[in-house]
């Protein structure tokens, strides 16, 4: 124990680490006086981007450069401010669907307004948007349907060609990969969420670590343990295997010191607001920690420490849910995820949820979990009446949740429509069709609808609408949307 306070002791009196300590906490605390307001939403458009740029041009301490432009012919710009010697870049949305970091970079513009003192010895260019047709469409691939991300060697796009001349021309001495991950990945063998996963990317197939890549490796060891103050057990660390097509890998060869930061998920946040907020935070650690040279004291061995990355989190689970099946009764784990679709007009998303996976699932964790091994499983029934769109309105859809009802069937839906803000799912009566002298479906399959209702005796306690949560019994409706059936 004497030991044990003692490591403790040190690590708390070491300068850099208190120093960094004061600074995360001062940028938590204040976040907000930087927050950029009118980014709110995360999927944002290269139309969001262009008002904040051209305020930027009007503070002569920015210099705004055009490097080009995308297949479709949107503008890609460099956001630049330092007068140091140290040069480092930061693209984001390499991937279209892939703008938590955009939104952070621009808090961080906000915030170096106001504290230049940080930019005495370096000088920071930022590419918030390299793919914005991606973005146009919330897909991760450019306009060609290329994966930028794949496209270091031939540079056949010419968001490629951009990124890699402005690497070439700077020489940048630090470059910083922004993207997201999937939110299914967690922190292995924990049940909690990848919030930020780092890596510092191989620049060969054995992996080598040269000043190069142990630099970067030493700035991840700073920016995780910042991130453990506000997110604890909340980092991975992706599998380093070498991927010679992609961009972090080849910039980490070509000498730039390449750190990788990949947002994943964070409970009740959707818009990746508080991740965000985690971005901002690290990412001006590590500028901080790059100018005063601070990750110079760092061991790269505790780059190790860092736990890796798994993928077995599902938005819901069930545990030991027992269903009948032909006479005979089963127990099952049901792991259970919603997926963003754009609707038709492209004006918004819904999402559709769908059984991910059905079985022993007891090393598998669920943001939400309900364990199910004293309720009974009954698939839910519609409504018996057919209605049109003015009594549905008028409907109380909790008094039909907890009559069994899961579903309502109307007369008539518009056309393009996919999805109903009914928190209950809604019958197309064109459609519907009897099926005679088929051998019945199992209740739960993969890929299928996840919708049905949980029972203590006569009492609903949970209902599973397309896959979320309503809980009856504590009268919290987590229902996003219904689907039309």
């Amino acid at each position: 124990m004497k030991k044990f306070l003692l490591l403790i002791g040190l690590a708390i009196s070491s300068p850099s680490f208190s120093q960094n300590n004061s600074f995360s906490k001062d940028l938590f605390q204040t976040y907000d006086n930087y927050k950029e307001k009118t980014l709110n939403k995360r999927r944002i458009k290269h139309n969001d981007l262009q008002p904040l740029i051209e305020k930027l041009r009007v503070d002569k301490d920015f210099e705004i450069r055009t490097l080009g432009r995308s297949v479709e012919g949107r503008e890609i710009s460099m956001i630049s401010i330092g007068t140091g010697k140290t040069n480092v870049l930061f693209w984001s949305q390499m991937h279209g669907n892939e703008p938590t970091a955009t939104m952070a970079l621009f808090d961080i513009f906000n915030y170096l307004k106001k504290n230049k003192a940080l930019l005495k010895n370096i000088k920071l260019h930022f590419i918030p948007m390299l793919n914005p047709d991606g973005a146009e469409r919330y897909t991760r691939r450019n306009a060609l349907y290329i994966d930028i991300n794949r496209d270091a060697v031939r540079l056949q796009s010419p968001e490629s060609r951009i990124l890699k001349s402005a690497r070439d021309s700077l020489k940048a001495d630090f470059g910083f990969n922004l993207h997201d991950q999937s939110i299914y990945y967690n922190a292995v063998r924990t049940p909690k969420p990848a919030t930020i996963s780092f890596l510092a990317p191989a620049f060969n197939y054995e992996k080598d670590i040269n000043t190069t890549r142990g630099n970067a490796m030493k700035i991840i060891v700073q920016m995780n343990q910042v991130l453990q103050e506000f997110a604890p057990g909340q980092a991975g660390r992706y599998n380093d295997d070498f991927e010679p097509r992609a961009f972090g890998d080849n910039i980490q060869k070509w000498g730039t010191s390449t750190i990788l930061v990949e947002s994943g998920g964070y409970p009740n946040d959707t818009e990746k607001q508080f991740i965000r907020k985690l971005n901002y935070i690290i990412l001006l650690t590590a500028i901080k920690s790059i100018s005063d040279q601070s990750y110079k004291k760092i061991n790269t061995r505790d780059y190790e420490k860092i736990p890796k990355n798994d993928r077995k989190l599902f938005d819901l689970k069930v545990n030991n849910l027992s269903f009948e099946y032909l006479g005979k009764k089963y127990t099952v784990d049901l792991g259970i995820n919603t997926v963003e679709r754009d609707n038709k007009k492209h004006t918004d998303f819904y999402n559709i949820g769908r059984i991910e996976d059905l079985g022993d699932l007891s090393t598998y964790y669920g943001y939400k979990t309900i364990d199910a091994s004293d309720l009974v499983f009954k698939s839910g029934e519609t409504y018996p009446k057919i209605v049109d769109k003015k009594n549905l309105e008028k409907m109380n859809f909790d008094q039909l949740v907890k009559k069994g009802y899961t579903a309502v069937a109307i007369d008539s839906i518009p056309k393009n429509t996919d999805f109903t803000h009914y928190p209950i799912n809604i019958v197309d009566i064109r459609h519907m069709s009897i099926q005679k002298n088929k051998m019945p479906k199992p209740p739960l399959r993969l890929g299928a609808d996840p919708t049905f209702l949980l029972y203590r005796g006569n009492e609903v306690v949970y209902a599973i609408i397309n896959g979320f949560v309503y809980d009856v019994e504590k009268g919290k409706n987590y229902i996003k949307n219904g689907v039309i059936k």
